[in-house]
């Protein structure tokens, strides 16, 4: 049966309405929105570096995340002796994560060989445990610096654990907060502690036992004059580190480099 036309035509309207206001309702690919973009960090002092994660029990491996390099160490001050790059050809080893009982022998082994002097970053727990090896570190003429007491990152803690955990590590003019994760907060605590925070120029990536010649690639890809070199002596198997560190430092010392290590 028809419908009178009086009674279609209201129909028809309300369903093209009601076809519109749906319409309008999802926008389509070309109206809507575009998503906010990432926002990235730069890389200047204070900037959580978070490059590199070691273990303070000397018998588990570091698993740190990948992350860029990250830059070496404060702005120098008028008197100070931080400028890196004023010295020549001098290269600073830097190892982190120990003393440990048997490849921080080692790594001293090598350093002594090729003549070179080093910085030693090492945790407190690790000193309460093996005090000789910082002892002979200095002996050797090696600085040591404080890389806090257990290895906590200082950006997820309290003011008050930041403090206890830089007041626990060894006495040092420098201060290298674990995995390069600082912040303005920190470097306000450890300049309170007269301590200057130091990272890094080059990461060798040691912790991830990547095989002894990607290590010796990164040392000798990333050396120039005044570079600060990461690598470690604790927090695991370092083997690698001691193989690659030896063969580098040999054709490092051919091209006219020497190491000295930081002022500490």
């Amino acid at each position: 049966m028809t419908k009178p036309p009086g009674k279609v035509l209201p129909l028809v309207a309300a369903l093209l309405c009601g076809a519109v206001l749906a319409q309008a309702a999802t926008p389509d690919a070309d109206s809507a929105p575009a998503a906010a973009p990432a926002i990235r960090m730069s890389t200047g002092p204070g900037t959580p570096a978070g490059s590199k994660r070691g273990e303070p029990s000397s018998s588990k491996p570091s698993v740190p995340p990948a992350q860029p390099a990250q830059p070496s160490v404060n702005k120098p001050q008028p008197g100070d002796d931080w400028n890196l790059t004023g010295h020549g050809k001098v290269l600073y080893l830097t190892f982190d994560d120990g003393p440990q009982h048997v490849w921080t022998p080692r790594v001293l082994a090598v350093v002594r060989k090729h003549n070179a002097h080093a910085t030693f970053f090492v945790l407190g727990i690790q000193v309460g445990q093996f005090p000789e090896l910082v002892t002979a570190e200095r002996a050797a003429g090696h600085q040591v610096g404080n890389h806090t007491f257990d290895h906590k990152t200082l950006t997820h803690l309290p003011e008050a654990k930041i403090r206890q955990e830089i007041a626990g590590g060894v006495r040092s003019k420098c201060l290298r907060p674990p995995t390069g994760a600082t912040n303005a907060k920190i470097q306000a605590i450890a300049a309170a502690y007269h301590q200057r925070q130091v990272l890094w120029d080059v990461d060798t990536r040691d912790w991830e036992k990547p095989g002894a010649a990607r290590i010796e690639h990164a040392i000798l890809a990333g050396a120039r004059p005044g570079a600060i070199i990461l690598m470690h002596d604790g927090g695991g198997d370092r083997s690698q580190t001691v193989a690659a560190l030896d063969r580098a430092l040999t054709k490092l010392s051919k091209q006219g480099y020497t190491y000295r290590a930081l002022p500490c």
